[in-house]
């Protein structure tokens, strides 16, 4: 028992006390006390203890960003490497968890693609941005290619540690009543797995904009990538951290709707 389940004294009836909404308010201050102290301390630091061509500044990337917006440099860029990232992701991400499920459901095969799909997730994946260039040209199809490697494979080894981790007793009850395998997958494999599949997407996620980024910046003329590699040419400092800046926004407003809706899913628990 809580002391959330205790009767309320008298004169106080119907009064509970939000522990966890108050606790969640507390982190959030937290952070933002946290962003406010880094960035006045990354601002006095710029020009006192080190040199602004290296670090910039909170106010001259601010001043960028602002510059970037008004003429719509930033909408545009950003939202190629959203498309190409969301793309990615969806693509690997439904990969992911159905070569997992195919794994998992025999241990023959998983056995058997263990040391190949081992192989290819050690490959530094920057590494074929190269080939998928001159398989599929500059457009967006080598980015989105990278994007979907770089998140297929978070997403099936987290799939496949959920699948394996059924209660395999569950899955003779339904083979016992007749239950074919596709009704398995769906009716308990897949409820069961859904926590280490969500571990897996929120994972993938950032990956996903690295490898999007990453073929950007190796050939394009549009994304957050190549807004990077253009800064970085004319050694903009602030343009390279204000590029970087506004990816770690979206990436974080994405991680955090996965996060809600995994809560939302969840509910029950």
């Amino acid at each position: 028992m809580t002391t959330n389940d205790v009767a309320a004294p008298a004169g106080r009836t119907g009064f509970k006390p939000h522990g966890r909404s108050w606790r969640v308010s507390r982190i959030w201050v937290y952070r933002l006390l946290f962003a406010v102290g880094f960035l006045a301390f990354w601002q006095f630091a710029s020009g006192r203890l080190a040199d602004p061509f290296w670090i910039s500044s909170p106010s001259a990337i601010f001043a960028r960003l602002t510059e970037w917006v008004r003429a719509g440099t930033l909408q545009h860029n950003l939202l190629i490497t959203f498309k190409e990232t969301i793309a990615g992701f969806l693509m690997g991400a439904t990969a992911g968890v159905l070569a997992a499920c195919v794994a998992g459901a025999s241990d023959t095969i998983r056995r058997t693609i263990d040391p190949f799909v081992t192989a290819i997730y050690g490959l530094p994946k920057v590494a074929l941005a190269p080939l998928f260039i001159m398989w599929f040209g500059i457009g967006m199809a080598p980015k989105i290619v990278l994007a979907a490697v770089s998140v297929f494979f978070l997403v099936f080894f987290s799939t496949l540690s959920g699948v394996r981790e059924v209660d395999r007793k569950m899955v003779d009850a339904l083979r016992t009543m007749g239950a074919d395998r596709l009704r398995i997958q769906r009716c308990v494999i897949l409820p069961a797995a859904m926590p280490w599949i969500f571990t897996g997407l929120k994972l993938g996620l950032p990956y996903g904009f690295v490898g999007a980024v990453a073929a950007e910046m190796m050939a394009s003329n549009a994304g957050i990538g190549f807004l990077t590699q253009n800064a970085a040419g004319q050694l903009d400092t602030a343009g390279v951290f204000a590029a970087l800046f506004a990816l770690m926004v979206v990436t974080s407003l994405l991680n955090e709707g996965l996060g809600r809706l995994e809560a939302w899913i969840f509910r029950w628990r």
